[in-house]
């Protein structure tokens, strides 16, 4: 099996990640997402792109400089899974290279008024364009291929590992051969040396798992946790947020149920098919583990959680899902906006 030059270094520093943090290093997925002070708020590189905020024209820019395309960063000045991409992500000189020579930047403030004239032509405020995308969670990344195509959404923070192959799926074309999933599986199969055993929680259900709620709607909303073994960022939500007594009881006012994402093991889903654990996580396009996806009585997808996630961003998801948020407010984003005039 061959893989691109650029992914084999970043192969082996995945495969061994706590061997890879020595005293002096930082594990890239440790971190508090407690809002950030005055004085801790985000500060965007300096080469990203000086934006009067009409994306035509900045993609038009990008494909005349030969670039392979625009990448549109939606993040909040207080977000800690923003700082961490750009203290993290963006001073590894091999990113900072690598998406200079292929993209431009434009960063969107996602509570901004101010208006921004979108690549398809369209002109509204920053804020509602970040509604109209999608962008539950911050940071969050728009790929725009030259003919201004969305290649690629990334939703929250991810480790260098995965954002690096995000670059490099888009910029190398493969998004119009492959989900990105698959691409990235082909990295991925090179560390699950073994299958080691998933960290359980006394809140899972044990199997068979059958979680058809079509015919017959469940009394509490399911989550579904996709895990694997060997698997870093799983360890992290286990003894992280996972320990947390806030969070151990909301999710027992869920199902909760534990997957492998690489393994055999039957599953009857929320509406009602019979399948394996390894297929249904390649139907939902999964790519990232751990992945939590959040169903209703009814078996319907609320939302999913497939970036790296700590106490308080977590803690949210749960009550949106268990305070029906979703029935109002289709749009975590807007949901949490609301929440947070609150005080809440």
């Amino acid at each position: 099996m061959k893989f691109p030059p650029w992914l084999l270094p970043l192969i082996l520093l995945a495969a061994l990640p706590a061997l890879a943090v020595t005293e002096e290093e930082e594990d890239p997925l440790v971190f508090e997402d407690v809002p950030l002070t005055d004085r801790e708020m985000v500060q965007h590189p300096d080469w990203f792109k000086e934006s009067f905020l009409d994306l035509q024209e900045d993609l038009e820019e990008a494909v005349a400089a030969g670039k392979k395309g625009l990448i549109v960063y939606f993040g909040q000045r207080r977000c800690a899974y923003c700082r961490q991409l750009m203290e993290v992500n963006f001073k590894i000189p091999d990113i900072v290279r690598y998406t200079q020579e292929n993209f431009d930047v434009v960063a969107i403030d996602i509570w901004s008024p101010e208006e921004v004239t979108t690549p398809d032509g369209h002109t509204m405020s920053q804020r509602d364009y970040a509604l109209r995308m999608g962008t539950n969670f911050t940071p969050s990344l728009i790929f725009y291929d030259r003919n201004g195509r969305v290649a690629l959404r990334l939703r929250g923070y991810y480790p260098p590992y995965q954002f690096r192959a995000a670059l490099e799926y888009v910029a190398g074309g493969h998004y119009l051969r492959e989900p990105f999933h698959v691409y990235l599986a082909r990295g991925d199969s090179t560390l699950r040396f073994e299958a080691d055993d998933l960290v359980e929680e006394d809140f899972f259900l044990p199997p068979p798992h059958h979680l058809d709620r079509s015919r017959f709607p469940g009394e509490r909303p399911l989550a579904v946790f996709f895990e694997q073994g060997n698997c870093h960022a799983c360890d992290i939500l286990h003894t992280g947020p996972l320990r947390q007594p806030a969070i151990i009881n909301l999710f027992k006012r869920f199902d909760s149920v534990q997957l492998d994402m690489h393994s055999d093991e039957p599953v009857i889903t929320p509406d009602g098919r019979r399948t394996t654990a390894r297929q249904w996580a390649r139907d939902l396009g999964i790519f990232y583990a751990p992945t939590l996806i959040f169903f209703d009585e009814h078996g319907r997808e609320i939302i999913r959680v497939d970036s790296v996630v700590h106490f308080f961003r977590l803690r949210n998801v749960l009550n949106y899902v268990l305070n029906k948020g979703y029935l109002s407010h289709p749009s975590f984003q807007l949901w949490r906006s609301e929440e947070r005039a609150k005080g809440l």
